[in-house]
């Protein structure tokens, strides 16, 4: 650090200290002072960090030192957010003096603005907007003349509105002067669809963006999410953001499990389809979808022309017999059982149907627990994680699945059942 900045960084730390003795032993009508004074400054610095950035790229010196921006070179030096160092360097284009290709100081690109900025009467988010507006489509069709107009006038109002005000006010100025709006265009707007995935640095998850013009595929996208981002019950305390994110990592994760993905094609479609020992001895005149729901003959040889049927078929009692494995992971016999005694996610009130349902043990495998009919429960992904989380206690009595709540739920501890499958028993 040379003499005269280290001269400056002590006299501004001086400074700072007089301003906090104010703070912390003046009056409240004193304590206003350094207020102002300390954003005073704050802008001043920001002013001059811009023209540094703006003499740095004139001279070259963060392309010399590797950085193919200087948004990269503001990111490692000084730890800005990506958006922040995007502001800054911005606004050394827009409000600093230019140098052209012979040499010549050229003014900056909005001098209205470059005055007001410099003056401390228009902060970075001021610049940022006005340049935003004076680079819209519909600027483009306004005249030089009347967009210097315009930028003198936002660069005036800076001082005394807030840049979201400043924006209206200036998209409002632009549009009285591009009356006629844009050439008709008798095409059909092309969509434009778009989706990023980010992944995060430190590996923890990632972030997803997108953008989707064509209703048809918002629609479905829409749907999808609403319908299965739905409160699990009255307990249920993730906000409506957390549904949403569960509801999409679950519809991947059926897609996934489903063999529904280009590598792991080849697969037809598949049908859990109950049907009893009678109505199969009567040559399937009716049957019960997975997903709920009778079929009548005709309909299920209409759905066997494009999906396998799994029939399983029930004794007249409907009693399942203990088809227990001894491996961890849930044998497809096992799971074809689940379906019929559970019918679906079996936690009390939830309606997932069992595609949308991970096996769970309810004695875990670690501790002993077998992999056997009276020893697992279908659950939905949601729920699932839920049990694992929680202090639910799930326990199979009279061959159905109950779940008893943790005390602060109920205190009596009630064990409650999912109607569907209490339901679907009896019947």
């Amino acid at each position: 650090m040379s003499g005269t900045v280290a001269d400056a960084h002590r006299l501004l730390r001086e400074a700072t200290v007089a301003l906090r003795s104010v703070v912390e032993h003046g009056s409240d009508d004193e304590r206003l002072a350094p207020l102002r004074v300390s954003e005073g400054v704050r802008r001043q610095l920001t002013v001059l960090t811009v023209d540094t950035v703006a003499e740095l790229q004139r001279r070259g010196a963060f392309v010399e030192r590797g950085y193919k921006s200087a948004n990269r070179a503001l990111v490692d030096q000084l730890g800005f957010e990506w958006a922040e160092a995007r502001r800054h360097s911005m606004a050394a284009e827009q409000v600093c003096p230019r140098v052209s290709l012979d040499g010549a100081i050229l003014p900056a690109l909005l001098p209205a603005t470059a005055a007001a900025f410099h003056a401390g009467q228009a902060t970075l988010r001021h610049v940022e907007v006005i340049a935003k507006v004076l680079s819209s489509s519909a600027a483009s069709r306004v005249s030089t003349s009347d967009l210097a107009v315009v930028e003198a006038e936002l660069a005036a109002t800076a001082a005394t509105t807030t840049p979201d005000r400043l924006f209206r006010h200036g998209t409002d100025l632009i549009t009285l002067l591009d009356q006629d709006g844009p050439e008709p265009d008798n095409r059909d707007p092309q969509p434009v669809d778009d989706l990023q995935i980010r992944p995060n640095k430190n590996g923890s998850g990632g972030t997803i963006t997108g953008r989707i013009d064509s209703a048809l595929k918002f629609a479905t996208i829409a749907a999808l999410l609403d319908a299965k981002s739905k409160p699990l019950d009255k307990e249920d305390s993730r906000t409506i953001g957390q549904r949403q994110a569960d509801a999409l990592a679950d519809t991947c994760g059926f897609v996934l499990d489903h063999g529904d993905v280009p590598h792991r094609g080849g697969h037809r479609p598949h049908v859990n389809v109950t049907i009893s020992l009678q109505d199969l001895e009567n040559r399937a005149r009716t049957a019960m979808l997975e997903f709920g729901g009778a079929l009548t003959a005709k309909e299920l040889r209409i759905l066997a022309c494009d999906s396998g049927i799994i029939p399983t078929v029930l004794g007249g009692s409907s009693q399942l017999l203990d088809i227990a494995r001894t491996t961890r992971t849930i044998p497809d016999a096992i799971r074809k059982a689940l379906i019929i005694r559970d019918h679906g996610c079996a936690w009390p009130g939830c309606d997932r149907p069992p595609s949308w349902c991970d096996g769970h043990h309810i004695r875990y495998w670690e501790h002993g627990g077998d992999t056997s009919l009276d020893n697992c429960v279908l659950l939905c992904k949601a729920h699932h994680r839920l049990q694992h989380d929680s202090e639910w206690i799930i326990q199979v009595r009279d061959g159905l699945p109950e779940f008893i709540p943790p005390a602060w739920i109920d205190p009596q501890q009630v064990p409650r059942r999912n109607p569907a499958t209490h339901l679907r028993r009896a019947a």
